[in-house]
């Protein structure tokens, strides 16, 4: 089975954990047969060092006008959304971009980014609790869901953090089956369970 290209995008004071859990969740999935089912790689708009929130430091693999087809994207969030809010060539990146992939995902505050492009509008969408009003604010057709996360089919976004993980999960649930899910949720040591999802 071709893998599929994941591409998760970085920018300064995201979220550790937005971009960190479904980096390990699509990194692990398949690698028990020792070929891995997803190519991952992370994405700033250049190659240099990308601060996180608390100062983590991280090397990204490609520069936003410089890489590999994308089959999903991941948009984490973190306080550094905020400030992309404002910033038209991220907007027109993402936007750009999500033409081309087959899932569209987004972590915490990612989905604000979606909703600047206008990528939500009248679908049902979730955020991290305490941002679900600026959601609402960004686009009123947004159908907010107090949920761990939301899938539209190829759009899913996530709740807060660690929520992350498990939208990555059922990501791989649907695309290379429940047994890999479990099986990757397993290796990490991680409590998954069917959650109930908003579809």
């Amino acid at each position: 089975m071709k893998k599929r290209n994941v591409g998760i995008l970085l920018f300064k004071d995201v979220e550790t954990l937005d971009f960190a859990g479904p980096f390990e969740v699509f990194s692990v999935t398949g690698q028990r047969e020792g070929v891995g089912s997803f190519n991952v790689f992370t994405i700033a708009k250049d190659t240099s060092p990308v601060l996180a929130i608390n100062g983590l430091s991280i090397n990204p693999h490609y520069a936003m006008n410089d890489c590999p087809h994308l089959d999903i994207l991941v948009i984490p969030g973190g306080f550094g959304t905020r400030a992309l809010l404002n910033e038209k060539y991220y907007i027109d990146w993402i936007l750009e971009k999500s033409k081309e992939t087959n899932l569209l995902l987004s972590v915490c505050t990612g989905s604000l980014l979606l909703a600047k492009a206008g990528l939500l509008s009248g679908l049902k969408a979730t955020t991290h609790h305490q941002c679900l009003d600026l959601l609402a604010s960004l686009d009123p057709s947004v159908r907010i869901k107090r949920e761990r996360f939301v899938d539209n089919g190829n759009v899913i976004t996530a709740a807060g953090i660690a929520a992350g993980i498990d939208m990555s999960l059922y990501v791989v649930g649907k695309l290379v089956g429940q047994t890999a899910a479990e099986e990757t949720a397993k290796h990490m040591e991680y409590p998954y369970w069917d959650i109930e999802v908003d579809e």
